[in-house]
């Protein structure tokens, strides 16, 4: 069904269109609804046509080797979709659901080269859509792959976290022994046996317990802070595991049907060669 020109005017892909123009294009360009939860297309299925978004949302979405949902865009109004099956005449990349009840023109081949004659504009604005995809499809790549818990942790951790992560692992060395033991010594000799210098702490020390005893309650919340952290990473490494287990599980399942489809092949090709060897000469 064809659409009205109207409707073309108000889609940046067109706006350097004339009237004339759009009116031809509107003859061929088709328009279409769908509904809230409706499917357009799926990964896989051959694609003749590309999509621009007259209303509503449609999002466009693929599924990993694990199995799980991976958002690669919400198209809106005037965002262009579905363009990479249409040039290459290859499967759809991507499934496409309605979020909600949309409005929708749909362009194949042909509407697609009369309207880069009429418009070469328009030719950039396809690519600039493309490459605004090919951005997000990069990022997601780049999040997506084997992650590697101490980067992801690191990435989120604040300057207190820096601080306390420092102070856990100093107090946990043999300097940080060494440096009590000799200040230990010194405090206790100091206020023990005359050295010429007044006894501000005599036995039984009680400014060396109340200090010692802030330096253990200190210590403890770095140590505390520090050990969230690492129960955090420690959950990010098994997330990391599972999904790793995932997508062994998957490509082994994979692998196995590989095998049941080549016997099963061998297996016919055998009996073909068997029938005619079988034939009478």
């Amino acid at each position: 069904m064809a659409c009205d020109p109207q409707q073309l005017a108000d889609v940046e892909l067109f706006e350097h269109v004339d009237d004339e123009d759009r009116a031809r294009l509107a003859e061929f360009i088709d328009a279409c609804a769908l509904g809230a939860g409706d499917t357009l297309f799926r990964t896989g299925e051959p694609g003749d046509s590309l999509y621009i978004v007259r209303s509503g949302e449609i999002e466009l979405f693929i599924k990993d080797t694990a199995g799980q949902k991976i958002l690669l865009t919400i198209a809106g109004p005037g965002e262009v979709f579905g363009e990479l099956a249409l040039l290459d005449s290859g499967p759809r990349t991507a499934t496409a659901l309605a979020l909600t009840d949309a409005e929708l023109l749909e362009l194949d081949r042909d509407d697609l080269m009369r309207l880069f004659q009429k418009s070469p504009t328009a030719a950039l604005r396809l690519l600039a859509a493309m490459s605004h995809m090919t951005r997000k499809a990069d990022e997601l790549l780049r999040t997506r792959v084997s992650r590697n818990a101490n980067e992801e942790v690191e990435e989120h951790i604040s300057v207190l976290q820096r601080v306390a992560d420092w102070i856990s692992w100093f107090s946990g060395s043999m300097v940080f022994l060494a440096l009590n033991l000799a200040w230990f010594a010194i405090w206790i000799g100091v206020n023990v046996w005359p050295m010429g210098i007044p006894q501000f702490d005599p036995f039984p020390f009680g400014l060396l317990t109340m200090i010692v005893s802030l330096e253990a309650i200190f210590l403890s919340c770095f140590v505390l802070i520090s050990q969230n952290r690492q129960a955090e990473k420690d959950r990010v490494r098994a997330d990391i595991e599972y999904e790793v287990n995932i997508k062994a599980e998957l490509e082994i399942a994979h692998l196995h049907e590989k095998t049941d489809r080549m016997y099963s092949e061998m297996l016919e090709h055998f009996s073909r060669m068997q029938k005619q060897n079988a034939r009478p000469a």
